[in-house]
């Protein structure tokens, strides 16, 4: 058995039937991470010791034979944006360098209510700001399928983790993109919920509007089982709803007869790359032959998503960042002669470039006089961009298109490019700014290219990198994404494909029955 292949259903009846323990299990991921991650820089924090004493832990509760959790002595990584209780936080910042919470997130918190194992704390853009986590102030993560390219961001260093074989998942976080862009450019499976779907608390904000707290894994079934647990009310975020969280893992489809998919005509958009846009098509074709109905809509309002999100996103950040003065945690300068100097010095000293571009923007379009032109009209637009897809799915169960319209690009190519992420999210941020759930899985692999642009630039002759199909669903639809995806994935293997250099040479060594 090969465990950083393995679906977490299959390792659960490995653990379950003891082939093998959630020690040797834990052992088998730190000892990748000690040998790969310094190639990927994919894992921040490493906790190795807490690991192996929580491992230990979880064999006595299967040792009991009583009824245990799926994740129940699963090891998993965490975006280090995600508050935990004694372990170092710093949402990629050196204003949080050596910050360590007093308190779990409560993903986190049900993560460890199910026993399952925590390996780390993985990468990502600073305070998730960005779209190729080369804005970390730790270094940038690195694609395992090419490491000279980006993995993509704010979520890079889960997804990477995940398709190096680090990790079997990884918690993330997305905004505008942050789940399904990684997991597109590593070849991995991410699910967005729905706004509200998973309590925000305990981890630091972005945009408050549009925080989505998700997770990137090997499969869509493995993303199922972790809504089910990750999902559900929360008394401490008052936007997570009072719905009943379903069982999306054991009601999950293999056809999709009766199933309306739409693809819109504006997610085609100029510029993608033509072997990303002939993957996506393929996929089309192999959910039609799944017995779905395809039907071609349209998303007219979709080409202001990003506008929208230029305005409200740096707004918000403006907001949530003024938490961080040097004086109640984090970062302090130590050269202030005053308050006003702790102050300034210490946003000068913690906070990187990205950081204080959107502090910036955020302010102005903030400041009196402009409050109105600007973010108050862009919530306008946006309830305009609710009502469009709100009339879509009256036609239709989900939606299909592309994840990134480009593969991954060269680390350095987008660094430079402070508009990158705003372009390679354009396919993202729609649906994020209207709060819908989403999915990119993998289907297929695109010839490489030499820059940040897509299709203006050459392609880089032997090297593939993967592509991915994002599918999108009404609010609350978790279950109708989840469906489309999982009936692909039954049909396709793309989601079993793992880059070559990170190919274990032997399987999990293990108890045998």
């Amino acid at each position: 058995m090969d465990a950083s292949f393995s679906e977490i259903s299959e390792l659960h009846e490995k653990l379950k039937n003891k082939e093998i323990s959630s020690v040797e299990l834990t052992e088998y991921f730190l000892q990748r991470i000690k040998k790969h991650n310094p190639q990927i820089n994919a894992y921040l924090t490493v906790t190795e010791d807490a690991a192996l004493e929580e491992a230990k832990e979880a064999d006595k509760i299967i040792a009991r034979r009583g009824k245990i959790s799926v994740f129940t002595g699963i090891p998993f990584g965490i975006k280090d944006l995600f508050c935990t209780k004694g372990i170092r936080t710093t949402a990629s910042s050196k204003i949080l360098e050596n910050y360590v919470p007093p308190f779990d997130a409560t993903s986190v918190q049900k993560m460890r209510a199910e026993n399952a194992i925590i390996l780390g704390k993985t990468n990502l853009d600073e305070f998730a700001h960005g779209s190729s986590t080369e804005t970390s102030a730790f270094g940038e993560s690195k694609n395992p399928w090419d490491t000279s390219r980006i993995p993509g961001g704010s979520s890079g260093g889960s997804a990477a983790a995940v398709a190096a074989g680090l990790a079997p998942l990884a918690l993330a976080t997305e905004t505008g993109g942050s789940i399904r862009q990684p997991s597109s450019l590593c070849g991995v499976s991410g699910w967005k919920p729905t706004y509200g779907r998973v309590s925000r608390y305990g981890v630091i904000s972005m945009t408050s509007s549009n925080d989505s707290i998700g997770a990137i894994g090997r499969s869509v079934r493995d993303l199922a089982l972790t809504a089910e647990v990750m999902s559900g009310r929360d008394e401490k975020d008052a936007t997570t709803g009072n719905r009943e969280v379903p069982q999306y893992s054991a009601n999950l489809r293999t056809n999709l007869k009766g199933m309306k998919i739409g693809v819109p005509a504006e997610y085609f958009i100029d510029g993608m790359e033509d072997d990303v846009k002939k993957r996506v098509l393929d996929a089309i074709e192999e959910l039609r032959k799944l017995g779905a109905e395809i039907i071609d809509v349209s998303l007219p309002l979709t080409k202001y998503g990003s506008l929208v999100y230029a305005i409200v996103t740096p707004s918000e950040i403006s907001s949530n960042l003024s938490r961080f003065d040097g004086i109640r945690y984090g970062h302090q300068a130590k050269d202030a002669r005053d308050l006003a100097e702790i102050y300034s010095k210490t946003r000068a000293q913690g906070f990187g470039d990205e950081a204080k571009r959107r502090i910036m923007t955020g302010t102005y379009a903030l400041s009196a006089g402009y409050y109105e032109a600007y973010y108050l009209k862009a919530q306008k637009v946006r309830r305009l961009l609710v009502d469009e897809f709100n009339n879509v799915f009256e036609k239709v169960d989900c939606l299909v298109c592309a994840s990134s319209p480009n593969v991954a690009p060269k680390i350095g190519a987008a660094k430079d490019n402070p508009l990158f992420g705003y372009i390679a999210d354009q396919l993202n941020i729609p649906a994020a700014m209207a709060g819908l759930p989403a999915l990119s899985v993998p289907c297929g692999f695109g010839a490489a290219r030499d820059g940040a642009d897509g299709g203006a630039s050459s392609s880089v002759a032997g090297v593939q990198m993967p592509v991915g199909l994002q599918i999108i669903g009404p609010q609350w639809g978790e279950q109708k994404i989840f469906d489309a995806g999982h009936a692909y994935q039954t049909v396709t293997d793309w989601h079993k494909k793992m880059p070559p250099d990170f190919v274990p040479a032997s399987p999990l060594p293990g108890k045998r029955k």
